[in-house]
């Protein structure tokens, strides 16, 4: 294909991307109030944290569990932004679908098969993270409001509160791609299993501040549960990269005897008369 013909398939397969997100995001704005059989609404699902509070810390005028609508339209606007995001969700497998299209002429056959698994994992770590969030975000709700004592009570705003928990999910989400960085890393030689050994301890600190400043609520109880399952996670992949050195070294030794010589060592010489095959035998004319 020429460069041209390139960019018009590009600009069909994202075309077709984005028209399976907005279909996602029509049913994600359907969903938000409408209950799907045993399913409750997405309303009642992301309020789920907030009315987990105890009943004396958070705002119930008429008895039962509302976020607040401050400015007008701004219930359109969250049903209009959780829709979307759900839709992404719902649809994901169509539209990754269409970028995997435009990228695959363009891979090996085992490329290919490393990039199916690599997007395999990425959705399961992904949505771990994500239902980790969902069961942390109530008790990081309850330590935030429980500074305020019996001077203050609770009563968040609708786009407020839907945005921190549309982060939180999204914050838990791709922390947990970590492990499959590293993992990709060390399979193509950019990150061997001694540097991960040799600089653990910074890279666990420096896991604990990222959780302290990523975490949009700065309670201690979502820092922590980020850092350490990030902490167990990074442990993970680092056993995952010890075990593949360590095959990598023994195949490289069996092909090549010096591949795991240092520099002062000598290649190991082979000494033993080994049989040549004789020289074949040269014709010659009678003019010769």
């Amino acid at each position: 294909m020429t460069l041209k013909d390139h960019l018009y398939e590009l600009r069909n397969r994202l075309g077709m991307a984005v028209l399976f997100i907005l279909l996602g995001g029509v049913f994600g704005f359907i969903w938000f109030f409408t209950r799907l059989g045993p399913v409750p609404a997405l309303g009642d699902i992301l309020l789920q944290p907030y009315c987990a509070l105890p009943t004396d810390v958070r705002f119930a005028p008429n008895g039962t569990c509302q976020l607040f609508q401050t400015q007008p339209f701004e219930a359109f606007m969250v049903q209009f932004k959780v829709g979307i995001a759900v839709g992404m969700v719902v649809t994901a497998p169509l539209w990754l679908y269409q970028v995997w299209a435009f990228i695959t002429p363009g891979l090996y056959a085992k490329e290919r098969k490393f990039a199916s698994i690599f997007v395999l994992c990425a959705s399961v770590l992904f949505a771990a993270g994500a239902v980790l969030a969902f069961f942390v975000i109530p008790q990081g709700l309850e330590v935030l409001v429980s500074f305020g004592g019996g001077v203050f009570i609770t009563a968040l705003n609708a786009g407020d509160y839907i945005s921190f928990v549309l982060v939180m999910l999204l914050i838990f989400g791709v922390s947990f791609e970590l492990p499959l960085l590293v993992i990709m890393l060390n399979q193509i030689g950019m990150l061997p299993y001694a540097n991960l050994k040799k600089w653990r301890r910074g890279i666990v600190f420096a896991l604990f501040i990222f959780a302290a400043f990523a975490t949009p609520g700065t309670d201690p109880i979502s820092m922590v549960v980020l850092a350490v399952a990030m902490t167990i996670l990074f442990e993970f992949a680092v056993q995952v990269s010890r075990i593949h050195d360590r095959r990598k070294a023994k195949r490289e030794a069996l092909e090549d005897p010096a591949a795991g010589l240092s520099d002062d060592e000598a290649t190991p010489m082979n000494y033993l008369a080994e049989p040549v095959d004789p020289a074949p035998a040269k014709g010659y004319d009678d003019v010769t």
